[in-house]
């Protein structure tokens, strides 16, 4: 066994029994600590930002692009987002202990279902520092222990939050172990974190496709997993035509660089003429270029430039000002485009019709399907969660936007008075 094993051993050993501590810890004194920490986090400011500087100097040293750097600075600011973010997750109910479905069998039997946490999570994640509070406040308040590895060039970084979080807890009475850093750079341990089945219960990654493949490929715990957001807005012969203009304006325009923006359009041929124009218009204005098929280039050129989508387009989440559009005959070929080419994230439709917007909501396999609403709304805050450790495209365990209860399972409960089976 190398030392990065034994190391990763050690660290999944403690983090099994915090977790048992942690699992059936009350409400209230879950919360606690999650003041706690957030305190820890403001008052340990000048020492998260030293730890920063070192992250900052190296970032420009390695000529990272201004908007990484900007993305990795912790200014006074940013940490007490980062603080108030686990203040809200105090805020959340709390879904370990619900009962479900209680019900009572012919044989005197009660059967349910109780949420219980889902153990040790271990959570590998690249650049932003504000993940390493974020993930670690959600797995407390679902009672879950947590071991943490951040990408390297916010290496200094996270171990000071880690640190903060771990005080806080220890502040409050509960296992400091329950919130663990990896502490090295050293690719070996993300590869001994996949392996360690022994002690961690579901991995999930968050940063870009090379991270979600290696750990897809070299683990042998289950994952979950966010991957591309490569999301459709379809725009239907009976849409509202001055909404579907706005839906994809926000849907595309609103953040460019994120999972739900939309970033293929699909037009119903009997409006093309009319509406295409119309958005193709304000989203010139925007400075969004549209990557387009023959028939919706021939519908738009005379109103704003445009380029001739290739085939590879249709598959790519741009994650830019670039839009993909496509005129199509109808709901079934805009179903099949989708179906074709979709990450299975997020998908919109814009219509009054009513059936049309049925079949879509029935056919459409993806984590959210939209009727005449922005592809920006897949996000945990927006849906009530609070915050989220993201947004899975996977079936199982969770799908959608994974806020705490994304972050439980549920066990079979069974009272009795003695019953025997014959």
């Amino acid at each position: 066994m190398t030392d990065i094993e034994k190391m990763m051993q050690q660290i999944g050993i403690k983090a099994r029994q915090a977790a048992r501590k942690l699992a059936w810890t009350d409400g209230g004194a879950k919360n606690a600590a999650l003041l706690a920490m957030a305190d820890a986090l403001v008052t340990g400011v000048k020492d998260l930002q030293r730890a920063n500087a070192r992250d900052l100097e190296a970032a420009e040293a390695k000529g990272l692009s201004a908007a990484m750097i900007d993305r990795l600075r912790l200014t006074d600011a940013y940490i007490e987002t980062m603080a108030e973010g686990i203040r809200q997750i105090v805020a959340l109910p709390d879904p370990v202990g619900e009962i479900n479905t209680m019900r009572r069998l012919p044989n005197g039997l009660q059967v349910g279902l109780m949420r219980v946490p889902l153990g040790v999570l271990g959570i590998i994640y690249e650049s932003r520092p504000n993940v390493t509070a974020d993930a670690a406040a959600l797995c407390v308040k679902s009672g879950n222990g947590v071991i943490l590895r951040g990408g390297s060039e916010a290496y200094h970084s996270n171990r000071a939050i880690a640190s903060c979080l771990a005080q806080g807890l220890a502040v409050a009475g509960l296992p400091a172990e329950a919130v663990q850093f990896i502490d090295t750079t050293d690719r070996a341990a993300v590869g001994a974190l996949l392996k360690s089945d022994d002690y961690v219960d579901v991995i999930i990654p968050r940063g870009g496709k090379g991270l979600i493949k290696r750990v897809m490929a070299e683990s042998k715990i289950p994952v979950i997993k966010h991957l591309d957001g490569l999301c459709h807005t379809y725009v239907d012969s009976e849409a509202d035509l001055d909404m579907a203009v706005e839906l994809t304006m926000n849907g595309k325009m609103q953040r460019t660089g994120v999972c739900n923006a939309t970033e293929t359009l699909l037009v119903h041929q009997a409006v093309a003429e009319t509406f295409l124009p119309k958005v193709a218009k304000a989203l010139n204005e925007a400075g969004c270029e549209m990557r387009c098929c023959a028939a919706s280039q021939a519908a738009i050129s005379s109103v704003a430039p445009v380029t001739a989508a290739s085939d590879e387009d249709w598959d790519t989440e741009h994650l830019a000002a670039v839009l993909s559009v496509k005129v199509v005959k109808g709901l079934d070929e805009a179903m099949d485009h989708i179906e074709e080419h979709s990450s299975r994230h997020t998908e919109v439709i814009v219509t009054k019709n009513h059936d049309r917007a049925m079949r879509f909501v029935r056919e459409v396999d993806s984590s959210a399907v939209m009727i005449n609403a922005s592809s920006r709304f897949n996000d945990g805050f927006q849906f009530g969660l609070g915050a989220e450790m993201g947004i899975s495209t996977d079936k199982l365990h969770v799908r959608g936007p994974v806020g705490l209860e994304g972050l439980t399972t549920q066990k079979w409960i069974v009272l009795g008075s003695g019953q025997l089976r014959s």
